[in-house]
């Protein structure tokens, strides 16, 4: 309770709050910036270089110092710079990252589900958030637009975007820059990039490069306790080459390549909380053994043990057959073209192709017994995408228009093979020790058809075509001296395709479990066709999928169209201080649910388009000297058919929920006081959650239990209080010390609050509502409140050309879990056994860098 009061107050002294500002700009706004003072952050949020504070519109801009400063390698970690932005990842490198603004975002391992958060990265869309995942190197600044997003970018995105702008090439100058870096874990970095003009002032070339590895921080331990293995470990590397020009036309642009590879481990799941079947002694009964084969010292044996969770995470110890392995290709070519049209209006193009192909092979179970493993996954995904506008300005710049067309083409094929391993029989017999009282022994499925289910296997594939077609506007008037009208719209158009089909099929327990139907008792016929038949390794369309609940392939489409608009009014109250009231109309297109299961029971695989209305207020302000900043937004979002996606420990669940609400105020200020201290205070105060009438008609007992619950990962408050000092030592060397905490109130880590009653349970209550009111809440579902601090110091030399930097993240080891989930086949209900995917542990190390 204490550390709970200390975050939240610790949030209430930050509210007059935000990020440190971004420095960079573009080429053709250096002249213009250099009459103004160095505080100015010229972003291109609105397709145009502006000063941030001049622009009706939530955002956050950071700048390469910040990412430096807080140690940001990719997009998970900006949330050590935007309170109002999320990351997470569960057990896919290519296909659990979760990035969500104001608390909303879209869970999913389903690949079938796009990001409620877009990612452009020099104007180009990413369609996945892992496609995304690459070393952030030669970064000029990052945006984060808070709230729904598709007048301005080339795709419509339902809670905000990410605008990552690489450092284009100069054609004026030769230059660069080499970081080497080590830490713990034996970490070592290694970036560079060199500029080279080819013809002097028009046109030049510029290549980057990036290398990471760094050892696991989890233990894989089997199930004597040994260890085989780390997992969460890095090995990456990237190269980008560019060529731009600049001619006297005006006529401007790039052509930008790039290649990355990947072999990082990702990722581990540690056992918080063990099922009463293991300390109740089904599994030792079965032959597993006292512990269900589990080598974890700790793991809390009761439901809200929440010192023993912690314990447990500090443990930094998985349990599993291997540890996961990841191979990772990651190449594109994007091209950006601007032409003058006349003095006043541009055309610009950004065209990109996109190709991701990734290999995974995994301990599904997350458990040392042999139950369930993935021996492959292979994913390709090829991304075209077309971005034309045409913009300018007129009435004596009193209107700025843009007029534009966008075009994506997505072509995803995965193959995932599953396998049920050589202690699956005795799990199925763990399972039903307690309702047969061990009278089916340790192995039910080969008592009743002979059959050892281990060495079962098949592939499943899943394909999906998406086209996306829209036409967009975004327009500003000023009305009168001061007042803005800004008015922008989009249509989209999208057109899916995808289903599910099995390419190989070795599974002869499920047809002779269905078999043997009629010599198993009929309470049990349930547990025998879920368990002989398991989803993921069930063979499809089987006679009896007509009446019972089996596999079936799919092939379906999704079309929907969708007016997007949004109206804001901007007053300038005086040079200083500006306001701005705005209405939002977004949407995230639905789709297909690229799941085994998506089909049981002659279900419909599609999920519908996500909706929202965003309201938003601001105030930005700064002082003559613009040496203290402070901006402040309050916004509420209501969202219909709001995408969810629920693993329940045997299958992923699909569905939309009617109702899901954010609402909040975020302030972000900056102080100097005078030349050698800057201090940045950010914090978000949220409730994002499903209302308490949020099924509407619906009577799923999945979406009923979220009503009146918050959403999942979205903290009440999250407070960002940093400072930087920079002491001149002499003409030529500079010390620096920075330093910043991240304060995060509790929150919910798991899709369900509740343990979702069953068809009996519902029965004996009287009904829906009345069972969900009486059922316990999940288990280790809140994760406490925590600050996280990051430190760095150093000296510079020569005028910035050469430093010398230690640092330290999460200086006080913080331990938290970011996903909770039902352990696969280890129970179910108050039975089922609870894991989690951890956040990354302390890490400090030195860094030199040097620019020429």
């Amino acid at each position: 309770m204490s550390r709970k009061f200390a975050v939240y107050a610790a949030g209430l002294m930050a509210c007059s709050a935000l990020t440190t500002p971004a420095f960079a700009q573009d080429q053709d706004e250096a002249e213009a910036q250099s009459a103004v003072n160095d505080t100015t952050i010229i972003v291109t949020a609105t397709r145009r270089a502006q000063d941030v504070q001049d622009i009706p519109l939530a955002v956050t801009a950071i700048s390469p110092q910040q990412l430096e400063a807080q140690r940001v390698v990719n997009i998970q970690q900006i949330a050590a710079l935007a309170p109002s932005f999320t990351a997470s990842q569960a057990q896919l490198a290519s296909g659990s990252v979760v990035l969500r603004v104001r608390g909303i975002g879209t869970t999913s391992n389903n690949i079938g589900f796009e990001s409620a958060v877009g990612i452009f990265i020099d104007g180009a869309y990413q369609s996945r958030p892992g496609v995304a995942l690459s070393e952030f190197v030669d970064v000029e600044r990052v945006e984060v637009l808070r709230g729904p997003q598709g007048t301005l970018f080339g795709r419509n995105t339902s809670a905000g975007a990410l605008n990552i702008t690489n450092v284009r090439p100069d054609v004026t100058e030769f230059g660069g820059f080499v970081n080497a870096e080590y830490g713990n874990f034996d970490e070592i970095s290694l970036q560079g990039a060199i500029n080279v003009p080819i013809v002097q002032d028009t046109v030049a070339l510029r290549l980057t490069g990036a290398f990471r590895q760094r050892d696991g921080f989890l233990d894989v331990v089997d199930r004597t306790g040994a260890k085989i293995g780390e997992t969460n470990s890095v090995d990456q590397w990237l190269v980008r080459g560019q060529i731009g020009w600049d001619t006297d036309s005006g006529m401007r642009g790039r052509i930008i390549a790039d290649y990355s590879k990947s072999k990082s481990s990702c990722c581990g799941a540690i056992e918080l909380y063990q099922s009463p079947l293991v300390t109740g002694g089904a599994y030792a009964a079965v032959g597993l053994g006292l512990n269900g084969g589990n080598g974890q010292p700790v793991v809390a044996t009761t439901r809200d043990d929440q010192g023993t969770f912690e314990r447990a995470l500090q443990n930094r110890t998985v349990s599993a057959n291997f540890a996961p392995v990841a191979d990772i290709d990651n190449y594109g070519v994007t091209g950006e073209l601007e032409f003058p049209v006349s003095d006043n209006a541009d055309l610009i193009f950004i065209g990109s192709y996109r190709k991701y192909q990734s290999f995974e092979n995994y301990d599904s179970d997350f458990t040392a017994l042999d139950i369930f493993n993935v021996p492959a996954l292979n994913l390709d995904i090829d991304t075209w995408t077309a971005e034309l506008r045409f913009q300018g300005e007129a009435m004596g710049g009193k209107l700025n228009y843009m007029f534009g067309g966008f075009y994506s083409d997505e072509k995803i094929d995965q193959s995932v093979s599953f396998s049920l391993g050589q202690d699956f029989g005795e799990n199925v017999g763990a399972l039903l020790f307690v309702p047969t009282g061990g009278a089916l022994g340790p192995n039910p499925l080969t008592l009743f058809t002979g059959i050892d289910p281990a060495g079962t296997s098949n592939t499943n594939r899943f394909q999906q075509d998406a086209k996306s077609y829209a036409i967009f506007t975004h327009n500003s008037l000023e009305l009168t001296d001061g007042l803005e009208l800004t008015l922008g719209a989009r249509y989209s158009w999208e057109e899916k395709s995808g289903g599910f089909d099995q390419t190989a099929i070795n599974n002869r327990i499920c047809p002779a479990t269905l078999g043997a139907l009629g010599a198993i008792p009929a309470a049990l016929r349930p547990s025998f066709i879920g368990l002989g038949c398991f989803g993921f390794t069930a063979p499809a369309d089987l006679p009896q999928a007509a009446a019972l609940p089996l596999v079936r392939t799919f092939q379906s489409e999704f079309k929907d169209e969708e007016l997007i608009y949004t109206v804001k009014l901007g007053y300038e109250i005086s040079p200083f201080v500006s306001s701005y009231a705005s209405f939002t109309h977004g949407y995230k297109a639905g789709g297909i649910n690229l799941d085994t299961t998506a089909a049981v029971a002659g279900a419909d695989p599609t999920f519908l388009s996500e909706e929202v209305d965003a309201y938003e207020l601001g105030i930005k302000a700064q002082t003559p000297n613009r040496n203290l900043t402070v901006n402040v937004a309050a916004f509420y979002e209501k969202f219909t058919n709001f995408q969810v996606l629920e693993f329940t420990g045997t299958a992923f669940a699909t569905f939309n929920v009617p109702i899901a609400e954010t609402r909040g105020v975020e302030i972000e200020s900056l102080f100097r006081p005078n030349d050698e201290l800057t201090f940045n205070l950010g914090a978000t105060f949220l409730e994002a959650s499903y209302p308490d009438d949020c099924a509407g008609t619906q009577t799923s007992v999945q979406v009923v239990a979220l009503c009146g619950n918050t959403l999942t990962n979205a903290p009440q408050v999250v407070a960002l209080l940093g400072g930087m000092w920079e002491k001149p030592l002499n003409d030529s060397t500079e010390f620096f010390l920075a330093g910043q905490i991240r304060l995060e109130g509790d929150q919910r880590t798991s899709t369900q609050a509740i343990i979702l009653p069953d068809a009996a349970q519902i029965a004996a209550a009287g009904g829906l509502q009345q069972a969900i009111d009486a059922a316990p809440p999940i288990i280790a579902d809140i994760q406490d409140g925590k600050a996280f601090i990051n430190l760095r110091a150093g000296l510079r030399f020569a005028g910035g050309k050469y430093a010398i930097e230690g640092w330290v993240t999460n200086l006080t080891d913080e331990v938290v879990r970011g996903v909770t989930f039902n352990t696969t086949l280890r129970g179910s209900g108050a039975a089922n056994s609870r894991s989690a995917f951890s956040l990354p542990p302390r890490q400090y190390g030195v860094t030199l860098r040097a620019q020429f």
